[in-house]
């Protein structure tokens, strides 16, 4: 699960998320072919050798709840990205959220 191949994979479907929207980790598992890979994202996201590329920042978890430990700067780091494109981060308990509600990405899985 944590081969080259499946971190391809992820990198690949993290860059279809758009610009102002946000996508799960288990979203991103599904999309890659393997619902139960959801900490093979966090794993995958965690060591992006393109940050630039690949927006792991738009990755959140299943509440909403932005990376504790975003790789490329903590979690303000995240929120700030996601801020700048539009996706508004709140600060809870002190951890940061987007309303999935509003900002999640809507993708079709086929199965």
């Amino acid at each position: 699960m944590n081969s080259p191949s499946f971190f391809a994979r992820v990198y690949d479907a993290v860059q279809m998320i758009p610009r102002g929207r946000v996508a799960t980790y288990g979203q991103i598992a599904r999309l890659c072919g393997n619902p139960r890979a959801s900490r093979a994202v966090g794993y995958a996201l965690h060591a992006n050798p393109l940050p630039g590329i690949v927006p792991c920042h738009r990755v959140v978890n299943r509440e909403g709840r932005l990376a504790p430990a975003f790789a490329f700067g903590g979690p303000s780091a995240q929120a700030d990205l996601l801020e700048r494109e539009g996706v508004p981060c709140l600060l809870r308990d002190g951890d940061y959220y987007v309303d999935l509600k509003r900002f999640a990405w809507r993708v079709e899985i086929e199965k």
